[in-house]
Order: structure tokens, then C-alpha cells, then sequence
């Protein structure tokens, strides 16, 4: 399997919901599950159906982040040199040229990324073009929206989003 990058805020994250889903979602599942088996017949039991379609998604979920996890490649930006360089894991602040507005960004991994949140996937348009440019440069992107100019205002190399002010 291909190796996936992922920053260790990330890996965190989904550790932290591995956990939660085998310590805490799946004895309750398996709760309901039991006690929708004592209310009798299993054909026409409605809870009894929701708490196994319940359970096949939570195993799924865990299957997935077990395999996110064994392919993980970690890359932890606050280790590196920080050249200013926009690579995996920085956080870019840019100037939007057409209305001086400035925006957050961090190049992530597919788990990740949440691009309300300026937590851009690191194969997204966006990032594309951002990735190997430097402080200062200039970067012009295509969005559904058209043609969106930007300015690197400053490249970070820190752990989590939110150092930023």
C-alpha cells in the first residue's frame, strides 16, 4: 500500500477517534444490540436493524482509520528548517489580491483536510499551486469561482492551525 502523508495533529486526531469508536461507540452499540434482542422477534425489530446498520458503519470507520493509520507517513514540519518554503504541513498565510483580504491555510493529508476550516488536502487546486512557492511569491489558482490571485504573505512551520494568531 502507498504510503499517505499525514501531519501529527492529524494522526492525533484519528487516533483519538480509533479510540473513542472501540471504547466507548462499540459497547454501546453492542448494548442496544442486546437489548433489541430481548424485546423478541428479530425480522420485524426495528432497533434491532438500526443498531446492526449502526455497527457495520462504526467497524467500517475503524477498518478504515486502522488502515490509515498502518500507512501513515508522518511529516512533522516543526522538525524542519522553516526556508519559507510552502511544503506538507505548512500553514500559509495569503493576500486575496482582489480584495486585500488576508486567509489561513495548511496543506494537509485527505484525512484531514477540511477546506471551510482552511485545512486544504494537499492534491486540491489550491495547494497545487501554493506547494514549492515561497514567501513573497505570487499565485494565481483556478476555482469554480474563476481565477483567484494571491500573494504568500508568510509560511509557518508549526504543529497545529491554531498558533496562528
Amino acid at each position: 500500500m502507498e504510503k499517505e502523508p499525514i501531519t501529527p495533529a492529524g494522526l492525533k486526531k484519528i487516533k483519538k477517534e480509533l479510540h473513542e469508536r472501540i471504547s466507548i461507540i462499540r459497547p454501546r452499540i453492542v448494548k442496544a444490540i442486546s437489548e433489541a434482542r430481548s424485546h423478541g422477534d428479530l425480522k420485524e425489530n426495528a432497533e434491532y436493524h438500526a443498531a446492526k446498520e449502526e455497527q457495520g458503519h462504526n467497524e467500517q470507520r475503524i477498518q478504515e482509520i486502522e488502515t490509515t493509520i498502518a500507512t501513515a507517513n508522518i511529516v512533522d514540519v516543526t522538525k524542519l528548517k522553516n526556508d519559507k518554503k510552502v511544503i506538507f504541513g505548512s500553514t500559509i498565510i495569503v493576500k486575496d489580491l482582489e480584495n486585500d483580504e488576508e486567509k489561513k491555510y495548511k496543506i494537509v493529508g485527505k484525512h484531514e483536510a477540511n477546506a471551510k476550516e482552511g485545512l486544504l488536502f494537499y492534491k486540491s487546486p489550491i495547494a497545487l499551486e501554493l506547494v514549492s512557492k515561497y514567501e513573497g511569491d505570487f499565485v494565481s489558482v483556478q476555482t469554480p469561482a474563476g481565477e483567484k490571485n494571491y500573494e504568500i504573505i508568510e509560511v509557518l512551520y508549526v504543529e497545529y492551525y491554531e498558533e496562528i494568531k
